[in-house]
């Protein structure tokens, strides 16, 4: 123990070295990285944003957030399985932690998340997103889209999201629709994965269904992915209701017959050839979790998204 810190999250020297608390113990960022508000010579932020005024059915997923990370903490900065390495020796990440909202004042939303992960990516940082509901994508993707140009949306969810729209309307059903009229996406390199509910509109989006995802293997979808986004800058954003609730309760929408927890992440693990301009996890609402379920599955597929990134750097660095 005389080597041994407690509270990284605060008390870290470097913002590469690994933490050493006890999993039940200690100051609950992201899997133990440092908070600051400081960008200089970061290369990965973890950002919270605890929104979910936009939800149509199950309020809860402002705590999101703070589930996420608190599952989390079960990562001890051993080699992380599968990527076989610790993702923060060579990948300099902070937990931002989270963005400032006026509950009372929910027009200005979308512009306060815009302002501040702008600033984020213009220091050249990657940014991961701990929602929060799916709304919060909307000006993220605005964000990144003034950077990279029109992205090419991954989007892992059981709703299309393409519901009609009104100018100011805040709704977590409708964000991919205005999203393809703005240019943020580009809807011919865009694809839906686990669709099990039907909107008005594709908006020229392909969609993998939650039945076909049911009869591919992992190695199929991800290549259906990688095929059809070819080299467009991808943003992967996760809507939890993805999985099948008998994985992840725990969220506002969910909707049965979607797929494992397990086939999703194997279908992660592989998408390493997309160029992954950012990402989030969003929708986990903790107050309809059981034993951690849910928080736990975002919590993975957050640290996937890190680890694809850690990869993604290395190979660039040769």
């Amino acid at each position: 123990m005389a080597n041994k810190s407690i509270d990284h999250a605060i008390t870290a020297k470097s913002l590469t070295t690994a933490a050493s608390d006890p999993t039940h113990a200690g100051i609950l960022s992201f899997m133990r990285r440092k908070y600051t508000k400081e960008l200089k010579g970061v290369e990965a932020v973890v950002w919270g944003i605890p929104f979910d005024a936009a939800t149509s059915n199950r309020p809860g997923a402002r705590f999101g957030p703070q589930a996420i990370r608190r599952a989390s903490a079960i990562f001890d900065n051993d080699p992380q399985y599968p990527f076989q390495r610790d993702l923060f020796a060579d990948m300099a990440t902070i937990d931002y932690g989270d963005c400032l909202l006026d509950y009372g004042n929910h027009a200005r939303t979308p512009q306060t998340i815009e302002r501040e992960a702008s600033k984020i990516l213009k220091s050249g940082a990657y940014l991961l997103t701990l929602g929060g509901d799916h709304f919060v994508t909307y000006p993220i993707l605005r964000a990144h889209a003034a950077l990279h140009g029109p992205l090419a949306l991954v989007q892992f969810d059981a709703h299309q999201d393409t519901w009609p729209d009104e100018k100011g309307r805040i709704d977590h059903g409708a964000f991919v629709g205005r999203a393809a009229r703005e240019g943020l996406i580009d809807v011919e390199r865009s694809i839906q994965i686990g669709i099990r509910t039907h909107a008005p509109e594709d908006c020229g989006i392909r969609i993998v269904y939650g039945y076909e995802l049911e009869e591919m293997r992992a190695e199929e979808i991800a290549d259906t992915i990688i095929r059809h986004v070819d080299n467009r800058p991808a943003y992967l954003t996760f809507d939890i209701d993805c999985l099948d609730p008998a994985f992840a309760p725990g969220t506002g929408t969910p909707v049965a017959g979607g797929p494992s927890s397990a086939k999703i992440l194997s279908v992660l693990r592989k998408l390493g050839a997309l160029h992954i301009a950012g990402s989030d996890v969003v929708e986990v609402a903790p107050a309809y979790d059981h034993a951690d379920l849910t928080a736990i599955a975002g919590s993975t597929i957050a640290m996937y998204m890190l680890g694809l990134r850690a990869e993604w750097l290395a190979e660039r660095r040769g």
